[in-house]
């Protein structure tokens, strides 16, 4: 075939005014539709990197870790007792901190009554604690044994405390009724008893006596009434009389 008789074919490209504006205007709505399909999915998979990374630096890295235990509310126990008993795990991730597990070992030393522990970001651990308060020293041996309100011996002293009265009691602690029932009464005294108060005794439940300073006494008896009983004895603090049995508050004795 002669080149005259054949067809030569030749791509060309087609001027964007040779495409109708219809045409464009279709196409350019059909971009813009895909791209409003395509944003949620690409939001929410930038979301989840962005929060996985986050979630990884703070749970499995040590650049967010324990770096610094700090203790607060001491009085008798040392920041290092408290410290040794928390052991808290140094730059472990501070997100990952058994805090639950901190706060058990410390109230398990005697002398803490409670303890609250909480993170401090981005690197502490803080602990305060709350120590028992003595109501009474049992004589144990050559020393005294501090007894909190609830009746649990935390401290062991070689001299009694100012201030602190002598409980005489044979087997100290929570589950001792005799303890029980020193508590109470204690519990139910007036200021100027507390003052003059050198000693309690307490052999049986019905047999509470009060050693006060010039060696006086006061028969209490049983720690029913208690309050009432406080308020009699104080009445006749002032009366002569080395003995004032309260044990029936509406019948006082004094000798």
């Amino acid at each position: 075939m002669s080149d005259g008789g054949r067809r030569n074919w030749r791509l060309v490209r087609a001027d964007t005014d040779a495409v109708p504006p219809s045409v464009r205007r279709f196409m350019a709505r059909a971009r813009q539709r895909r791209l409003r399909a395509a944003m949620p999915w690409a939001v929410t998979l930038g979301v989840l990197l962005v929060a996985g990374g986050l979630a990884w630096l703070v749970y499995g890295t040590s650049v967010l870790g324990v770096r610094q235990v700090r203790v607060v509310g001491t009085d008798s126990l040392t920041v290092e007792q408290v410290e040794q008993a928390a052991a808290v795990p140094m730059a472990e991730p501070l997100a990952r901190v058994d805090l639950d597990g901190i706060r058990d070992r410390v109230q398990a030393l005697p002398a803490v009554e409670r303890a609250v522990v909480s993170r401090g970001w981005p690197s502490t651990v803080e602990v305060q604690v709350v120590e028992r308060t003595a109501v009474a020293a049992v004589p144990m041996g050559e020393g005294f044994s501090l007894l909190d309100a609830e009746g649990v011996a935390f401290r062991t002293v070689a001299r009694r405390p100012s201030g602190l009265p002598v409980a005489k009691l044979a087997a100290p602690g929570p589950a001792d009724i005799n303890t029980r029932s020193a508590l109470v009464v204690l519990s139910s005294l007036t200021a100027e008893l507390r003052e003059q108060l050198v000693s309690i005794s307490v052999p049986a439940p019905a047999q509470v006596s009060l050693g006060l300073r010039r060696n006086r006494t006061i028969v209490w008896g049983d720690d029913t009434d208690s309050e009432k009983k406080a308020q009699v004895a104080t009445a006749l603090l002032a009366r002569k009389g080395d003995t004032i049995d309260v044990s029936a508050p509406t019948v006082v004795t004094i000798r």
